[in-house]
């Protein structure tokens, strides 16, 4: 293949957060980069240079700089690490023989260190699984073992062999369990470090754009009085620039007021601007020169104003990736952080509340108006705040920084987060689950379909339904809520409370009536009520109190206890509260309250620097108490292995996929051939009942003969496949009589239902079972969804199905099949004999690795599978084929502008992906790895 004319993947170019938490591009060599090239070169060490090419090498020859920087980006890749004009890490390999390439790499002196090689491996590796190569050999000098250990690091099983002073390496770059978690904790490390700068900033900078009552100075000087404010009474003790405003702070408060950004003299953390979109585009590069490390921007005027409002959030999110800056918003409600000068508000709510001065409740929300309700809500019921961040656009920041944050934040004990849109649901799964494993998580998703798009969002379409999203949280062990408020209880009580050991439930409340309610609710919720309820008279006293508590404390029958107290005048006495909160705080286990005229974390509740949250109503207060036994059952199978059947071969399938994409363009979906489809689906160990393709009636005898009867007779078209009822479908056909008949019969009913005519298929009759229907998609939003059902109306009309999203674990398995109201049809329903619920099991498992592995696999599908009482049959499948990009797919990035394709080159399409084959026969003679 021509280099000069291979068509440039720019779908490989992606924005990279490194070790340290600074970001860089990654992207595909160009030709234009010689000069930096050879730059980088002459400032390399002598001894990288040998690392590297194995001999001295002063500088690079003009035939090696255009072999290094001219290549066909199918057998011969090289990606770079940019930062400005400057190339900071080239990572290329080269193919030797099918399926197998030689791994190189070059990291500038000035950058070890910072985990440049481990990115490019990633990366690279990514790029070789697409383009059919599934091995990775490299030659190392001894002296440069730890090049070696960036590739068993990674994940994977390294082989080495030692001949003629040099370590010749080789390894599987097949994604594994291992060398995914490896990359996670890696992209959670660094994305929690970019984030320092806005949470945990040492000095912050606010800067007003615009003319005197814009939007600009309006929403920069709100928080400029609250950073003021903050400095004035000592709460944060770091350097404050204000920078533009039209109405300065008094003179007496104690910040640094500037006419512009030239005066200011750094160096600032943390930057807050607001203004007409250019001027605040024109300010990055001073931003930059000051070192600062994140930008919140509170104002529109961007991508919610149409494809020229998206033009400009796109030279936003460019100059800032480029200047290294973390960005937030734009139409951003602000951020609240905690670093080593203390608490600041950078926002536009004007604190109050209780401020953390301990484990407290991270709060992620998107706009402006959510922003208002959450910080609001939370200072009704009493919440401290450790974080707030308000993404606005989300152009860059998201609730995944969010939490890759909090994850390593010791002062947020729970996460709350709004959710208005869902980028990258993948991720936000992956990442979710990671940190519900160790504190946990609660949600809300607005709408009713949980797939809106607000104004200057960017965010993929789904075809599926919104059980899949509450699905995808339930996984990830998130607590959905279904409201600001929910959420918030929760939150109150997962942070004030020990997670439930069962769900096993006590009342105690002041009316019996009440207590009868509460039973109701619980049981109506999933919960047990334990024994009988502790009903007190409603003039009870804090004696009667103490005493029915303390025998209630005694037992050990309830796991959890709902404190329902509505006293008849109204008031609550103090001291009633009080012996409630000393019964809480000296017993164990999960303690909820709803006490009429005390809300969220009060006071009146708290013993011992303990709090029993109370709600509004004994509604709210279940509600809240679900949400905590949901995800303390949860967290009890936390770290879970993933599904491992065996037989399992990704490389082969992906030689098999690569032959079936010949052809297929980007957007489109092509249905392979039956005996493509079983060979792709055998490579993951799943077989097909042999069936044979006729046309007419002596064929299907003779099909018939030779597969051996019984056999059953099947219309291959679409709308009548399966369907038994309109005459699809004849099974048992015993005899040759039999097989003609059928034939005749059903060729007229298709021909009627149809209006053409049909083919049909012979296929050797399956045991008895149950019929069941097993999917996996690809879906542009959440990538793989894996579906089930029990055949037949249940799935077509009912909708009785369910969802999971890979990778999953044996009890997601387990659950799949049991969660859908036609399951006891396979767990012996009224006396029949069970069904192989474990091979069914294993099916699953096997679908959901395919589509997870196979992102061109735009749809396959099993049915039916028989399930009989010892095995199955999988009697027919249908696979279709495509192009598509899968976001979060095994290796780290951030989201990126669209760039236009370099002068040149011709761009790929959205979404192209190649497999198979073999480019120029060119080779850059040996080349060597360095890290």
């Amino acid at each position: 293949m021509d280099a000069d004319a291979a068509a440039y993947p720019s779908r490989w170019m992606a924005d990279v957060v490194l070790r340290d938490g600074a970001t860089m591009q990654i992207r595909p060599i160009r030709p234009e980069d010689a000069d930096a090239l050879q730059r980088m070169h002459l400032g390399q060490s002598a001894q990288s240079v040998y690392y590297r090419f194995f001999a001295p090498m002063e500088r690079l020859g003009e035939r090696d700089l255009h072999r290094f920087t001219h290549v066909d980006h199918h057998d011969r890749v090289a990606l770079v690490l940019v930062h400005g004009d400057d190339l900071r890490a080239v990572g290329r390999f080269d193919v030797v023989e099918p399926g197998t390439a030689e791994v190189a790499f070059y990291v500038a002196d000035t950058e070890h260190g910072r985990g440049l090689g481990s990115v490019l491996l990633e990366h690279l590796a990514a790029a070789a699984r697409e383009v059919g190569v599934d091995r990775f050999v490299a030659d190392v000098l001894p002296g440069n073992a730890k090049m070696i250990r960036v590739f068993s690091d990674a994940g994977y099983e390294v082989a080495q062999h030692y001949e003629d002073g040099v370590i010749s390496v080789e390894f599987s770059i097949e994604e594994t369990e291992r060398s995914w978690r490896v990359m996670a904790e890696r992209e959670r490390h660094a994305e929690a470090l970019s984030m320092r700068g806005l949470f945990q900033a040492g000095s912050v900078l606010v800067l007003a754009a615009g003319p005197p009552g814009g939007e600009g100075q309006v929403l920069a000087g709100a928080v400029a009085r609250e950073l003021a404010g903050a400095r004035t009474s000592g709460a944060f003790t770091g350097g404050l620039d204000l920078v533009g405003l039209a109405a300065p702070p008094p003179a007496d408060a104690d910040v640094a007021v500037h006419g512009s950004l030239g005066s200011v003299t750094g160096p600032v953390d943390l930057a807050v601007a607001a203004g007409p979109p250019a001027e605040v585009v024109a300010a990055v590069p001073a931003l930059e020169a000051l070192g600062v490390r994140a930008l919140v921007v509170l104002s529109h005027g961007f991508g919610e104003q149409g494809p020229a409002g998206m033009a400009r959030q796109r030279e936003l999110l460019r100059s800032t990736r480029e200047a290294g800056i973390r960005v937030v918003g734009p139409a951003s409600y602000g951020v609240v952080g905690q670093g080593p000068a203390g608490r600041y508000n950078a926002s536009l709510w004007a604190e109050q509340g209780v401020v953390a001065d301990g484990p407290g409740v991270g709060i992620f929300g998107q706009s402006a108006s959510a922003g208002l309700a959450l910080r609001s809500t939370a200072a009704r019921r009493g919440l401290p705040v450790s974080t707030f961040l308000s993404a606005g656009h989300r152009v860059d920041v998201s609730g995944n920084d969010t939490m890759q944050f909090w994850s390593a934040h010791e002062p947020t004990a729970v996460g709350a987060v709004y959710l208005e849109s869902i980028g990258n649901p993948r991720k936000f799964s992956r990442v979710a689950r990671a940190l519900s494993s160790t504190k946990p998580l609660v949600a809300v998703v607005s709408g009713q379909t949980g797939q809106s798009t607000p104004p200057g969002h960017a965010v993929r379409t789904s075809r599926q339904p919104r059980r899949v999203l509450t699905e995808m949280l339930r996984q990830a062990g998130v607590v959905h809520a279904s409201s600001v408020r929910e959420m918030l209880d929760v939150a109150a009580l997962l942070l004030a409370q020990p997670l439930p050991a069962g769900p096993r439930t006590a009342v105690v409340s002041s009316s019996a009536a009440l207590a009868g309610l509460v039973g109701e609710v619980l049981r109506a919720g999933g919960l047990g009520v334990a024994g009988e309820a502790v009903v007190l008279p409603p003039l009870a006293g804090p004696d009667r109190y103490e005493e029915a508590l303390a025998a209630l404390a005694a037992r050990s029958d309830w796991d959890a206890v709902v404190v329902a107290h509505s006293p008849p005048l109204g008031r609550t006495d103090p001291e009633v509260a009080q012996a409630v909160a000393r019964a809480a705080a000296a017993d164990g286990r999960t303690w909820v309250a709803a006490v009429h005229g005390l809300h969220g974390l009060t006071p009146e509740l708290t013993a011992e620097g303990r709090t029993v949250p109370s709600t509004t109503t004994v509604e709210d207060a279940v509600a809240a108490l679900v949400g905590a036994v949901e995800h303390a059952a949860w967290r009890r199978r936390a770290g879970e292995e993933l599904v491992a059947p065996t037989g399992i071969d990704p490389a082969a399938a992906r030689r098999v996929i690569g032959r079936a994409l010949e052809g297929v363009v980007p957007g489109e979906r092509r249905r392979v051939e039956t005996a493509t489809a079983a060979a792709l689906l055998g490579c993951y160990g799943i077989t097909l009942l042999p069936a044979t393709a006729v046309t007419d009636a002596d064929g299907a005898v003779e099909a018939a003969a030779a597969i051996g009867h019984p056999v059953a007779l099947k219309v291959a078209d679409d709308v009548l496949r399966h369907r038994t009822d309109l005459g699809g479908v004849r099974l048992d056909l015993a005899d040759a009589d039999d097989v003609r008949e059928a034939f005749v019969h059903m060729s007229a009913r298709a021909a009627h239902v149809l209006g053409r005519p049909s083919t049909f298929e012979v296929q050797a009759m399956a045991p008895p079972g149950v019929a069941c229907v097993v999917r996996g998609t690809e879906d542009d939003l959440y990538g793989p969804v894996v579906a089930f059902g029990v055949a037949g109306d249940a799935v077509e009309l009912l909708g009785d199905v369910s969802y999971r999203i890979p990778p999953l674990t044996p009890t997601d398995v387990a659950e799949m099949v049991r969660s859908v109201r036609a399951a006891p049809r396979l767990l012996g329903h009224r006396g029949l004999p069970a069904a192989d619920v474990a091979a069914l099991e294993d099916l699953l498992a096997r679908v959901s690795m395919l589509v997870d592995d196979l992102p061109e696999v735009a749809e396959v599908a099993l049915n039916p599978v028989i399930v009989g009482e010892d095995g199955l049959c999988v009697a027919s499948a249908v696979l279709e084929v495509g192009h598509p990009v899968r976001q979060d797919a095994g290796r780290r990035s951030l989201p990126t502008p669209a760039e236009p394709a370099p002068v040149g080159v011709v761009a790929d399409g959205p979404g192209t992906r190649t497999a198979g084959g073999r480019g120029s026969e060119e080779d850059d003679g040996g080349a060597r790895v360095e890290q």
